[in-house]
């Protein structure tokens, strides 16, 4: 997970005999794409194609899809560039620039702590983002790297104009379900190839993007892979990972067990339903795996046994250090004492403002127009961070998105979140009262979803452009409970950032300056969701006594296919049967250190050609969250020969294998 401008080329000669130059570190980079809602693509043809996963762009294909045609249900392929169909939600980046701006964030914040330490932060990072971001076709972020010990500005072109051109059955995306997640072998074909289009209504030129190459990656091989790594916590105090172990994974795993539950029942009430509620059941059952295979390796006492000798490692080098000590006097202790607030608090903020109480589109959409009729009318520095200048374009996109929303869905989980409410906090605590006053749940629900014009995009572009005066003369139910409840949830949120964050954030940043002193930049800085390249080699792994093969094939798709759910393959590739050799590579493993958003990426060789997508990951990883075992952690991806030849021979999307052949080499 090494940032682009601090690769360890010369680490990568010493162990594999290959060097990286820096216009191959370029190349890749601006071939790289980052998908704004949490995943990783690549640029595979000069005229725009992206390359991602099926599940990175399935809500794309669930808002494209009707009861008449279910695009999820039979896959999707756009045979000419007119009828490729624009995602509603989607939005893709290109990095282009990165600038060290820790002196002035550092600067801005010196000498303060506290609720003042975060505002003075925020608003030297709003101001930054605003200066760089010079149009709406620009995205600039800053980012924090090594836990606060250093930051940096990242610029990337804006793309909005994303349009779906080729999506397998979610079936086959997702073959295995939830019983392969997270597993291997498998024999999933998670793949889908979206494009951008220019502000003139053309295919995007691009001098950089990744070839595809005509060799097939074996076992050994060293190959890379470039993404958007989600978020990892390897750098965390003890007191941080314990807390995330006691009090807020139970708290979610919990939450996403009854949603799961709740979800199954509804979806299992008509094929409709099932077709409206398939792609977000998935995700939540993806989550929880996820996140129960976090809270098992925190579990084990190795995982804390090493990360207290780590900390207590560093704190000798800091007690040994007279500078060092006295700047991060008080800076674990601190720390301890932030997350004794939280534990308490944890549940009240998820529910009041991180919305676990209110699981809604339609609610979500009111919040939006609520907080941007109060936000926007003030100084940009001022504004909650979801609201500045650089933010606006993603705002404005996720409001006029238009994208149909199930009004059924919307009650049963906004019933879910108000049972929520009600259980956690209690039926006589003041905010339950103001959600329901002397409503039952599902009528209150049903009641707002039934009266709310939200739906309609024309009604949600006149509140966002009337601004304030035109929200306060809203009568729209469910805009009346977004600013009912609005108050006491950025109470919550105030209470959240000034008692917990702000000291996370200082303290964190004062312990990274501390290691960066002690141990220097010899390893790579946290995950941020930013650009990363990492590399490995195919490989598989011995568990439990037996040999993990790094290679599945064709073969052993068709010999796993049971004709049931989930290991039931598609009429496309039950009729294709025979078409590509049963030898042919379909999944493998790799030893890449990667976590949640480098779904997506590419996999590349030596010559920079694209060898393989990123889907997953096996169990191990899932501990990866906090450290990297590379005996058992691995990366999944499909296989770059197997995936272009699924494309011509079962699915028949010739054009597009003629683009990606253009360019092979």
């Amino acid at each position: 997970m090494w940032t682009y401008d601090a690769f360890p080329a010369t680490a990568v000669k010493a162990s594999h005999g290959f060097e990286p130059s820096r216009e191959w570190l370029d190349h890749v980079r601006l071939s790289s794409v980052r998908l704004a809602g949490g995943c990783s693509a690549s640029f595979v043809s000069p005229d725009g194609l992206v390359m991602t996963n099926h599940h990175c762009i399935r809500s794309c294909v669930e808002d494209l899809s009707s009861p008449k045609r279910d695009y999820l249900a039979t896959g999707f392929y756009a045979k000419e560039p007119k009828d490729e169909l624009r995602c509603p939600k989607v939005e893709a980046n290109q990095l282009v620039e990165m600038t060290d701006v820790s002196a002035r964030l550092q600067g801005a914040t010196q000498g303060l702590s506290g609720a003042a330490f975060n505002t003075a932060l925020k608003a030297e990072m709003s101001k930054l983002e605003s200066e760089c971001a010079t149009g709406p076709e620009l995205r600039c972020d800053v980012v924090t790297l090594f836990n606060g010990g250093k930051y940096h500005l990242y610029k990337y072109r804006r793309f909005q104009d994303v349009r779906l051109a080729f999506a397998p059955e979610f079936s086959m995306a997702a073959f295995g379900g939830d019983p392969d997640n997270f597993n291997f072998p498998r024999f999933g074909f998670d793949a889908a190839f979206i494009r951008v289009w220019d502000a003139n209504g053309q295919p995007l030129k691009t001098e950089h993007f990744l070839s595809w190459a005509k060799e097939g990656a074996r076992e050994g091989d060293l190959v890379f892979v470039s993404g958007h790594p989600g978020g990892t916590e390897r750098q965390s105090t003890v007191a941080e990972l314990e807390f995330q172990r006691d009090v807020a994974l139970p708290y979610t795993l919990l939450h996403l067990s009854e949603m799961r539950g709740m979800l199954r029942e509804y979806a299992s009430a008509s094929p409709e339903r099932w077709r409206t509620t398939r792609a977000k059941l998935r995700s939540v059952e993806n989550g929880l795996k996820a996140l129960r295979g976090r809270h098992q390796a925190l579990a084990e006492p190795s995982l804390l046994a090493d990360k207290r000798k780590a900390e207590a490692d560093l704190r000798s080098k800091v007690e040994a250090d007279p500078k060092l000590k006295a700047s991060t006097s008080g800076a674990w202790d601190a720390i301890s004492r932030a997350l004794d607030v939280y534990r308490p608090l944890l549940a009240e903020y998820k529910l009041k403002e991180g919305g676990d109480g209110f699981p809604s589109e339609l609610f979500s959409l009111a919040r939006q127009l609520v907080r941007a009729a109060d936000e926007l009318p003030k100084p940009n520095a001022e504004r909650l961070r979801e609201y500045t200048d650089g933010q606006l374009p993603a705002l404005r996109q996720g409001l006029l998105r238009e994208a149909p929303i199930t009004p059924e869905l919307e009650v049963v989980t906004l019933t879910f979140g108000f049972n929520k409410l009600r259980e956690t906090l209690g039926a006589d605590d003041p905010f339950v009262r103001e959600v329901l006053g002397r409503e039952a749940p599902e009528d209150l629900a049903r009641a707002l979803v039934k009266g709310t014009k939200l739906f309609d995009v024309r009604v949600r572009q006149r509140l966002l452009e009337g601004g304030r005066a035109a929200v306060e003369a809203s009568k729209d139910p469910m805009i009346l409970l977004a600013r009912r409840v609005d108050a006491r949830a950025r109470e919550v949120r105030k209470r959240y950032e000034d008692s917990v964050e702000s000291v996370l954030k200082k303290n964190g940043e004062l312990l990274a300056r501390a290691r960066l002193a002690a141990y220097g930049t010899t390893g790579y800085p946290d995950a941020t969701f930013t650009l990363r390249l990492s590399y490995g080699v195919v490989k598989g792994w011995e568990e439990n006594g037996r040999t993990v093969g790094a290679l599945t094939t064709f073969a052993g798709a068709y010999a796993r296919h049971t004709g049931k759910e989930p290991f039931r393959l598609p009429d496309s590739w039950l009729k294709a049967q025979g078409k590509v050799p049963g030898e042919t590579p379909l999944d493998m493993a790799t030893t890449h250190d990667i976590i949640g958003g480098n779904s997506g990426s590419p996999m590349v060789d030596r010559e920079g050609r694209v060898v393989g997508l990123i889907f997953d990951g096996n169990l191990p990883s899932l501990g990866g969250r906090y450290a990297y075992v590379p005996e058992t952690n691995r990366a999944v991806a499909v296989h770059g020969e197997g995936l272009l030849r699924a494309l011509e021979h079962i699915y028949g999307a010739q054009r597009l294998v003629k683009e990606i052949r253009a360019n092979q080499r």
